[in-house]
């Protein structure tokens, strides 16, 4: 399989993920997990910014025959990371009490470190545009 070919997997599975999770928010979060309004709110973000970067991925993966692949790759990993960490962590963070994992002091740095990957995506797919030679 090509580098596109599983770049454009990834960005599909990430979109139906997104839609589960954000599914899950609305449906299952307030009403059966009783969530207070800022953990709520909290989860809302992590869904919010999946859905971009699922759209980021997509747009990664049709770029091909514009930039190099490298960028394209690394830009797309950055953007993988940055929803697992930011988005994941944010989910947990927002479900820890009903989770039982209120004591996993860990998962709050992990959202920087995920924002982090996406900024990284972000200035790769730029490095990538400033490098691109004109396209036939």
């Amino acid at each position: 399989m090509n580098t596109q070919k599983y770049i454009l997997i990834s960005a599909f599975l990430m979109g139906a993920l997104a839609v589960i999770f954000g599914a899950f928010g609305a449906h299952v979060l307030k009403e059966q997990w009783q969530l207070a309004e800022s953990s709520i709110k909290t989860y809302n973000i992590g869904v919010s910014y999946h859905f971009y970067h699922t759209f980021a991925l997509l747009g990664t993966a049709l770029l091909f025959s514009y930039l190099n692949d490298k960028y394209l790759r690394l830009g797309a990993i950055f953007f993988i990371l940055g929803i697992i960490l930011f988005s994941g962590s944010l989910y947990l963070l927002a479900t820890r009490f009903a989770l039982g994992i209120e004591h996993w002091k860990f998962l709050g740095p992990l959202t920087p470190i995920g924002g982090m990957f996406f900024i990284l995506g972000w200035t790769t797919l730029l490095l990538g545009a400033l490098k691109m030679k004109k396209h036939p």
